[in-house]
């Protein structure tokens, strides 16, 4: 299951998953209907239409999966925001606005906990399984030495306390799944597009290879690595 597949490192998952014969079923979600991923024809994927932000859509598409199966073996959510209109990364104090701030945590935070709740059911089986979330190294604290962009900072960084939390509540409830959060590295993506002229170019990578990089990243797990913070080269992250 890919969660925010519209675009981006999630639809760029789509794509390579659906290149490996292994994988039998592929559940998306999107928001945007004029995505390129509603173009992909494969008769494996099912795209379902869903809102992070609303857990009764989280809900539905959980059961709609669940009417069709009765466990997933990866689910990799995608999705997050750093701007969108007159959402913009906060230079300084004075940029503050609660209402952005809040758009920043139910965006990248809470619906991603809210969907480790509701899709938790199929993951208690079994077999290896994977739960992980897209992060970002700028919600490290520990190596935060630049400041600024406080809401993305720390919305990212109450995910991976999210996902820490979850973890320790899977190993009692899912054992077998592996719970992580990931740093994909700086990727050319409308998300990054806007501040790509202050990344130097070998430190800007493609969709395609962000992609295969994090999905090796996720073969190579292990059941004790469950509820840590990994970077795109494997390596292990502060908090």
């Amino acid at each position: 299951m890919i969660v925010g597949a519209s675009q981006g490192i999630g639809l760029e998952f789509v794509r390579q998953l659906l290149k490996i014969e292994q994988v039998e079923r592929l559940y998306t979600t999107y928001r945007n209907s004029g995505s390129e991923l509603l173009q992909i024809s494969d008769p494996r994927l099912r795209c379902l239409p869903m809102e992070i932000t609303d857990e009764s859509q989280i809900a539905a598409v959980v059961q709609a999966i669940q009417a069709e199966t009765p466990v997933l073996h990866t689910v990799i959510n995608c999705v997050g925001v750093l701007h969108e209109g007159s959402l913009q990364p906060e230079k300084s104090l004075r940029h503050l606005k609660a209402e952005q701030l809040l758009r920043y945590f139910q965006i990248n935070s809470i619906g991603a906990v809210l969907l480790a709740k509701q899709v938790q059911p199929l993951l208690k089986h079994s077999e290896r399984a994977i739960l992980a979330t897209i992060s970002a190294k700028i919600g490290s604290i520990g190596d935060n030495h630049l400041g600024g962009w406080y809401g993305y900072r720390a919305s990212k960084a109450a995910l991976n306390m999210f996902m820490r939390t979850t973890a320790i509540e899977y190993q009692r409830l899912c054992p077998r799944t592996i719970v992580v959060t990931l740093h994909p590295g700086t990727t050319d993506t409308q998300l990054s597009r806007p501040f790509k002229r202050q990344v130097k170019p070998e430190q800007l990578f493609s969709v395609e290879r962000t992609v295969k990089q994090l999905l090796e990243v996720l073969d190579r797990l292990q059941e004790r690595d469950s509820g840590e913070f990994f970077s795109w080269d494997g390596n292990r992250l502060p908090w």
